[in-house]
Parts: C-alpha cells; sequence; structure tokens
C-alpha cells in the first residue's frame, strides 16, 4: 500500500539525495494541487523554493526559481517554480498545454484567454471536498500557454477569489 507524506513531512525530510528527489515530487504535486492551495502550503512551498534559489521577478508579476535539475514526471521536464498571485505552479518545457491536459483531466477554460493573457487554457476546479474555502474562491488546476513564458507551459494551482470568478465570466460574456 503506498505511504501518503503530508507535503510539509516531505518537505521537511534531510536525508541527503533522497530527500532532494522527495523535494522535487512535492513541488510537481503542488502544481498539481495535491495537497488542495491553501495559504499555509504556498508559504511552505516558498519558503522551501527560497532555501533553493533565488527568484528571477524580472517579469513583476511572477517570481521564478530555476532548480539545478529537472523535477518534472510523466515525459514532462520542468526545473522552474512560478509564484504569482494566488497561484503556485512550475513551468513545463515546451508548449504542451494540450498534453497536460490530457495527463491531468483538464478541459478548455476559456479563462486564459481574457485580455490576451494566454493561447492556450485549460483547468480543473477541485471538488467541494477539496476546496479550502470555498465561501471565499475556487481553487484549480490550470495548464496555460502564455507568451509571457515563451516555449514553456505554466501547470499550476490556483486560488480565484469569488469576486474574480465572477468578473472573468462577465468579461468571457462580451
Amino acid at each position: 500500500m503506498k505511504t501518503l507524506l503530508s507535503l510539509s513531512a516531505v518537505l521537511s525530510l534531510s536525508l541527503g539525495s533522497n530527500a532532494l528527489a522527495l523535494e522535487k515530487a512535492a513541488f510537481f504535486d503542488a502544481a498539481l494541487c495535491k495537497p488542495a492551495y491553501s495559504t499555509k502550503s504556498a508559504m511552505t512551498m516558498y519558503k522551501e523554493a527560497e532555501k533553493l534559489s533565488k527568484a528571477d521577478t524580472s517579469l513583476l508579476t511572477a517570481a521564478v526559481y530555476k532548480l539545478p535539475a529537472d523535477f518534472g514526471r510523466q515525459g514532462f521536464k520542468t526545473s522552474e517554480l512560478v509564484f504569482a498571485g494566488t497561484s503556485f505552479g512550475v513551468l513545463v518545457e515546451g508548449l504542451r498545454a494540450d498534453d497536460l491536459a490530457k495527463a491531468y483531466h483538464l478541459k478548455s477554460d476559456g479563462f486564459g484567454n481574457l485580455l490576451g493573457t494566454a493561447t492556450k487554457s485549460y483547468g480543473r476546479t477541485l471538488s467541494k471536498a477539496e476546496q479550502p474555502a470555498a465561501e471565499m474562491g475556487v481553487v484549480s488546476v490550470v495548464a496555460r500557454e502564455s507568451s509571457t513564458f515563451p516555449g514553456k507551459t505554466l501547470l499550476a494551482c490556483e486560488f480565484v477569489s469569488n469576486e474574480d470568478l465572477e468578473a472573468m465570466k462577465q468579461l468571457q460574456a462580451k
């Protein structure tokens, strides 16, 4: 039987090279909302990223952390972490939104195309049981291709407030 460890337990291990493999897996898992996004899990990921690398903040809207080695899985290569607003994710090498959508059961959401933010945008809202604060907003796994990250695809766990979600729906309806 597979043993599941909490994110904090995985990240706090310090057993040499095996710990690094677990930390890398935890970063990719977090981009898939495992565990579901929360302020606490985002802060844990941020603190761990700070220990491993310094952020490139030249984009102004996102902090990108380059790690020394690939930590992707299922054929998706990545060595970069991204923090943007209330999202945590990874940058997958190549334009792979369609492939990520297929692998992680994401559907076209149309939201990424608002105001030209993405050329492709897919998402999957977490179940009600996985929503940490449904009264405040919605947590989803998203995959987006955008000129913001040329030649890469953002795979992220994203929290969107109910107000922002309603505004995006209104913009999309126009």
